[in-house]
């Protein structure tokens, strides 16, 4: 490993743990108006982040079009950034909150308590709200963050860096309460995965081959998820005008997010499966499909066995044909990421069997799988969405970047 990325983190960790133990110790309404003065300075600085970004943007190559889309910074989705660094502020604090209480028989209470996990890395790719939502819901959490952007984003993180960290001091809190990776170099980021005392936890924003590199390099705990291969299945109950709705929002409202349908399932019996198809192409999407389904009307690309394994973050769809809610299981539980799953039924225990037999972090009973955000679930914004069993599941928010202690309270008591 490079020994100057090596230095290099060692150091901003030491600053980020004590920033980390500061912020523990501080209350709801410091932690908000930080928060807070960080969303004014994101407006003051509007100008300055979008010529950054523009050079950002300006020096793009060989990006997909769904990296160009995550990348790309305009008036309102500055705006946006602030308006959810402003509802991060209002959300209740989980720091301190008692999330279980006893009394034993020889009374002693226990109580099991939220409090930070301490000191959160965050390696991200395109993305540069990734910056702002990162940093705010780790400091409103008692965390510190350390963030290491992508090349592609370098000026706009670095615009949003400023503006969060000027906002933060400029409400008393320590500016080593958000860090940013200085350097570009790869050696960073393996400086950061085998941060073990160091870093209390890994979360990965970015690609497959960025999350499976962290995933296969950290010596700390990691939170991520690999892909967003989600599919949308509708029953043959399902109201015709509502699953066009959803079917068409799923894929098409933004193809780049990893809450979007890649895989459409349609029941053998429901009556309109080729205006479902007729709609995704009108809206600009490519269907793969079986061209000998006469009754899904005309696909131009025949589908690949590959293509149900693919998150494709394009304007492309793969659909299939299934017979009933039990073969749409089986399909998912084959194909899916356990990321975001959803149905559109009119028929209730169909409905609720699927919402209990798809493993996956989301399922949505007659919803689009846009919602998979954590702006949509009332969470203010989020880290990530993790799609793993352990510690927290779907969009990850302040709850989700905090852990317990048990804080006993005796009169004396010894067990002798």
């Amino acid at each position: 490993m490079d020994q100057d990325c090596a230095a290099l983190i060692v150091e901003m960790g030491v600053h980020s743990r004590h920033a980390a133990r500061t912020l523990a110790m501080v209350p709801t309404a410091t932690k908000a108006a930080g928060l807070r003065a960080v969303a004014a300075q994101i407006r003051r600085d509007s100008a300055a982040i979008l010529a950054a970004n523009a050079r950002d943007l300006a020096a793009a190559s060989g990006l997909s079009p769904a990296m160009i889309d995550r990348l790309r910074l305009d008036e309102a989705r500055v705006a946006g950034i602030a308006a959810a660094v402003d509802a991060v502020a209002g959300l209740d604090d989980p720091v301190g909150r008692v999330i279980d209480r006893r009394e034993r028989p020889n009374g002693l209470v226990l109580e099991r308590v939220r409090v930070p996990i301490g000191v959160i890395a965050i390696v991200y790719e395109s993305r540069p709200n990734v910056t702002v939502d990162a940093a705010v819901l780790s400091v409103m959490a008692g965390n510190a963050a350390i963030l290491r952007g992508g090349s592609e984003a370098r000026e706009s993180n670095a615009a949003l860096h400023a503006a969060v960290v000027a906002g933060l001091v400029d409400a008393g809190l320590p500016a080593d309460a958000v860090q940013l990776v200085p350097t570009q170099d790869r050696a960073a980021v393996g400086a950061l995965l085998g941060a073990a005392g160091i870093v209390d936890l890994v979360v990965p924003r970015g690609g497959k081959g960025l999350v499976s590199r962290v995933q296969a390099e950290a010596r700390v705990p990691v939170l991520a998820h690999l892909d967003g291969i989600n599919h949308v299945y509708v029953d043959a109950s399902a109201d015709p005008a509502m699953a066009e709705a959803v079917v068409v929002d799923a894929k098409m409202r933004r193809t780049g997010v990893c809450g979007a349908m890649e895989t459409l399932l349609i029941d053998r019996d429901y009556p309109r499966p080729a205006e479902l198809v007729e709609a995704l192409q009108r809206a600009g999407c490519e269907v793969r499909g079986d061209p000998l389904e006469a009754s899904i009307g005309e696909i131009v690309v025949p589908v690949r066995d590959e293509d149900w394994d693919t998150e494709y973050l394009d304007a492309i769809c793969s659909v299939a044909f299934v017979g009933g809610v039990e073969q749409a299981i089986e399909h998912i539980a084959a194909h899916g990421s356990h990321h975001t799953d959803a149905i559109v039924a009119a028929d209730e225990r169909i409905a609720r069997r699927f919402l209990a037999a798809v493993d996956s972090a989301i399922v949505l009973w007659n919803a689009s799988t846009q919602f998979a955000d954590g702006g949509e679930f009332g969470l203010g914004a989020e880290i990530g969405i993790a799609t793993g069993r352990l510690h927290a599941r779907g969009p990850v928010a302040l709850e989700g970047l905090t852990t317990y202690k048990w804080v006993g309270t005796g009169t004396g008591q010894v067990r002798g």
